[in-house]
């Protein structure tokens, strides 16, 4: 069984614009992370915004919840943004993934709805996304971990996303935890 799912959703940036402008698009993440807390948009309980835009490469803007975290996140010098999982769900492996993918695609709708990204920042439809898991006991980034997870994501890709095609990567060494690069077939 594995727990603690986090699903990294990267953007559609508009004609002409890129990760260059990460550093706005944080900025605006900061000011709505706090209007949804004020206004309890998501089901989990929202506690609090940390800006850690002054770390190169880092975290972002992150929403703390106490069943999940939210974030515009510039991890890997690319932004994107990451649901978080931290409060066990009791359920198998397609039903957690499941779970961070509805939880992360609905957020990224909500995210770009807000005037402060309408027409410059978007989400959908999700041609690339991760997958991680933030438990390396439960998950260790081995090929046989990657094997025994990709029926299970599989499944939980096709009920999010029905008929669209993917194709899974297992990322990084045996050191990181384990995260999957998912993407579209012909797609970008």
């Amino acid at each position: 069984m594995i727990r603690h799912v986090n699903v990294k959703v990267f953007p559609v940036w508009p004609r002409g614009a890129g990760n260059g402008d990460a550093e706005s698009a944080l900025a605006a993440a900061a000011v709505v992370f706090h209007r949804w807390i004020r206004d309890s948009v998501c089901e989990e309980l929202l506690i609090d915004v940390a800006d850690y835009r002054h770390v190169p490469s880092g975290p972002g803007v992150v929403l703390v919840g106490h069943e999940a975290n939210y974030s515009l996140d510039n991890g890997g010098n690319r932004l994107g943004f990451l649901y978080n999982r931290k409060a066990a769900i009791e359920a198998g492996a397609e039903e957690n993934v499941a779970q961070a993918l509805r939880a992360a695609l609905a957020a990224c709708r909500r995210l770009e709805a807000e005037p402060e990204f309408a027409g410059r920042l978007g989400f959908g439809p999700a041609h690339e996304l991760e997958i991680g898991v933030n438990d390396r006991a439960l998950a260790p980034n081995t090929d046989e971990a990657f094997a025994s997870l990709r029926p299970a994501i599989e499944r939980a890709l096709a009920g999010t996303y029905g008929g669209v095609e993917f194709g899974l990567e297992r990322l990084g060494g045996a050191r990181e935890r384990l995260r999957i690069a998912v993407r579209a077939r012909g797609g970008r």
